[in-house]
């Protein structure tokens, strides 16, 4: 390789640092990663700083994702960076990208287009990805949020919601729909992350269906909500509910 053809850029550094002060020891750690995306058309660089306590529950964090054109000098604008709370940053099939955003005792993650970097949905369960059509297999991602009581969107603070499914491509939000129960009461059990096991599964391949299932942990009581999939869509017209809960068109 000729030196015209060569080169190196100055890389942030990884970092570890141990204090003590007033017998509280802290954990400070900033991880640097480099990748090239499967299509050798982006580098990303990915940079998480975290504070642990020891002996707390959890830990402070944050995760930067910026993205170049493979081959461009990294002193230029990034084509995006996305920084938000969060530990730990994964590619998924070539398409997404997922930052896991628990940093105490709930699980969830928020879920970005991998070429532009635009937030898809948040998700309070695993990233659900399964192929669709039968010539052309093509992947789909379906995610479940799990309002907290603090939610942004006001409309999420109404007493008798449970959650928002979202149906989505690589690049868009197909479909979202907002799960709703009668009883206030058990709408917020249904939400409750110490109380209640959330799962989403696909099933089926000549009638696919979304199956969400909320599972009380303590007395043992699991209900379901199942979506049929319907030419590349949420078919809420033949969806199988509980009693006294609903499923209606969502939008951001």
């Amino acid at each position: 390789m000729t030196a015209s053809a060569c080169r190196l850029f100055a890389q942030p550094n990884s970092s570890y640092k141990y204090t003590v002060k007033d017998g509280e020891k802290t954990v400070e750690i900033t991880n640097v990663n480099y990748e090239v995306t499967a299509s050798d058309l982006l580098l990303l660089r990915t940079t998480t700083h975290s504070t642990h306590v020891i002996g707390d529950i959890g830990m402070a964090a944050s995760t930067t994702v910026e993205a170049w054109k493979v081959g461009v000098d990294l002193k230029q604008k990034p084509l995006y960076a996305v920084t938000v709370e969060g530990a730990e940053s994964r590619i998924v099939e070539g398409e997404l990208f997922v930052i896991s955003r628990g940093l105490e005792e709930v699980e969830w993650w928020s879920v970005y287009n991998l070429d532009t970097g635009v937030h898809m949905f948040d998700t309070y369960v695993p990233l659900v990805r399964f192929s669709h059509g039968r010539e052309s297999v093509t992947n789909r991602y379906v995610g479940l949020e799990v309002p907290p009581d603090d939610a942004k969107d006001v409309r999420l603070k109404e007493p008798h919601v449970v959650a928002v499914i979202s149906y989505a491509s690589e690049d868009k939000v197909i479909r979202e729909l907002l799960i709703t129960c009668d009883d206030p009461k058990q709408a917020q059990l249904l939400r409750s992350y110490a109380d209640e096991t959330r799962t989403v599964t696909e099933s089926g391949v000549k009638s696919p269906s979304l199956r969400v299932s909320f599972s009380q942990n303590l007395p043992p009581a699991t209900i379901a909500v199942v979506i049929p999939i319907a030419g590349d869509d949420l078919d809420i017209a033949h969806a199988q509910l509980p009693p006294h809960m609903h499923l209606t068109a969502w939008k951001r």
